[in-house]
């Protein structure tokens, strides 16, 4: 059984996967009112609530570290901290803010042999998961072109400051730069992007309420990514996303937020894609690996590697801005 720290509430948080759960168990917490925690762990006098995340690492009964750090550019120097201190972590995306630390992280993990994953599970939800099989089937022969969009609504609480959450690319488009890498199986080997703030009600706030990126991928295909906060709730879906992946001999898509999905081979419309399969719960795949039942269907490396390419993608957006006319 893996007893869990929970540090800070800046994103999804693992609380509710905790009630109940036969892998692991939660023991402590710095950062997380007890009004967050579902019923059943916050009336748990045995959960310790720790004033500093110092506390919460010095906690001996801690093995495993969740973080959702208030900061989000602070968090990669606090999963490294929390290895050195003998914990395995999960963190909240991006893990890093810069390709430094990405890598700290990386060999912190390597150095120290604690677990390192990213909340990046979203290439095996449904109906993700079913894609990426058809992909490594190889029934679409080769990947040509991928086309993603992932749209969340803006609402008054989005981070105006990119420290907070890592901003539009890093929060938000890393969704999609998952599609193509993890969904899609093309590693990415170029990214140019642009950014805008036009839609931002907030008057001279820094949110990025929308983003393009342009891919060429490693086997000479091409991929194109938009993602916005422009989503409308009228849609009824909170992430009204879109995947479309082509190959030589046919292609799959999803939109809608994986509401509606089509598979085509040559001539024959295969009509919906069979997604009515449980997919991989990333949570229970990374308690599984640590208790050394199950291996992670990704290696660190490649989980990661869509971290990296959002963090190529807002620099080559920055550096962008720095070229306009009049700048």
């Amino acid at each position: 059984m893996i007893r869990i720290g929970l540090y800070g509430t800046n994103g999804h948080q693992i609380q509710n996967a905790l009630v109940g759960n036969p892998l692991a168990r939660l023991v402590a917490t710095c950062g997380v009112s007890g009004e967050k925690l579902p019923p059943g762990l916050n009336a748990d006098p045995s959960i310790r609530a720790h004033v500093t995340y110092e506390q919460l690492l010095a906690d001996p009964d801690v093995d495993f570290v969740s973080l959702c750090s208030p900061r989000r550019i602070d968090q990669a120097s606090e999963a490294v901290r929390a290895m050195r201190a003998g914990k395995h972590v999960l963190a909240e995306k991006p893990c890093a803010m810069s390709e430094g630390d990405l890598d700290a992280i990386i060999a912190a993990s390597r150095e120290t042999g604690k677990c390192f994953h990213e909340m990046a599970g979203t290439a095996f939800d449904q109906p993700y998961h079913a894609m990426r099989e058809v992909v490594r089937s190889g029934r679409l022969g080769e990947i040509v072109q991928v086309i993603a969009e992932k749209s969340y609504p803006y609402y008054d609480e989005r981070a105006q400051d990119e420290d907070l959450d890592g901003g539009q690319i890093m929060q938000n488009g890393i969704h999609a730069l998952r599609f193509v890498e993890h969904v899609a199986g093309t590693p990415i080997s170029s990214v140019r992007a642009v950014e805008t703030t036009l839609g931002n009600p907030v008057a001279g706030g820094g949110l990025r309420m929308a983003a393009s990126m342009l891919l060429t991928l490693e086997n000479g295909g091409v991929a194109s990514i938009s993602d916005n906060y422009l989503n409308p709730r009228g849609t009824g879906i909170w992430g009204y996303e879109s995947l479309k992946i082509l190959g030589t001999k046919g292609l799959v898509e999803s939109r809608a937020g994986g509401t509606w999905t089509r598979f085509v081979l040559g001539d024959k419309d295969l009509g919906p894609l069979d997604a009515t399969g449980p997919g991989i719960p990333w949570l229970d795949a990374v308690f599984g690996s640590i208790l050394g039942r199950a291996n992670m269907p990704l290696a660190l490396e490649e989980e990661l590697s869509p971290t990296r390419w959002a963090i190529r993608a807002s620099l080559s957006a920055k550096s962008a801005r720095g070229l306009d006319r009049g700048s």
